[in-house]
């Protein structure tokens, strides 16, 4: 009898449906607010979904890095960034991207620099923690969804 009463309360293996997605109850962001932005990377690399992040990059996007071997700083545009992330999503089994502290950002929110945490699981013995910071500039398209036009990484990585 008791096992009858404990399974109707709780099923461990059908769990309730959390509404709290988000504030428009939804997983993806308009990208109408800067906040949204960072929603719809943090969506992109969880789920690798290139579609979304293709969506959050500008005809003009930039994407700069250093290169300490080299000692320069390397550069690449929109093509070249998709081709990279798609990469990074098809050999991965897991990518987990906190967002920390918005560390700067400029009084009209064009220029934003955020630390974050990203965990990247290429196989159960293959782990890489990148942490650092990202700056970003950003424009607002005619549509008014905001846009990166250049992703400059300041992680350890």
């Amino acid at each position: 009898m008791l096992v009858f009463l404990l399974a109707g309360c709780f099923n461990p293996f059908a769990p309730e449906l959390d509404n709290n997605l988000g504030s428009d109850g939804s997983l993806i962001s308009d990208q109408k607010n800067i906040e949204g932005v960072f929603q719809n990377l943090q969506y992109a690399y969880t789920f690798k979904d290139t579609s979304i992040y293709g969506g959050l990059l500008d005809n003009g996007f930039s994407f700069i890095y250093r290169d300490y071997n080299l000692g320069v700083d390397v550069s690449w545009g929109r093509d070249e960034e998709m081709k990279v992330t798609h990469g990074l999503f098809e050999n991965s089994q897991r990518l987990d991207l906190v967002w920390n502290n918005i560390v700067a950002t400029t009084s009209d929110s064009t220029n934003i620099v955020r630390s974050f945490n990203l965990t990247i699981t290429f196989n159960p013995t293959d782990i890489v923690f990148v942490d650092g910071r990202i700056n970003l500039s950003l424009i607002k398209n005619p549509a008014g969804r905001w846009m990166i036009t250049r992703w400059v990484d300041e992680s350890n990585f």
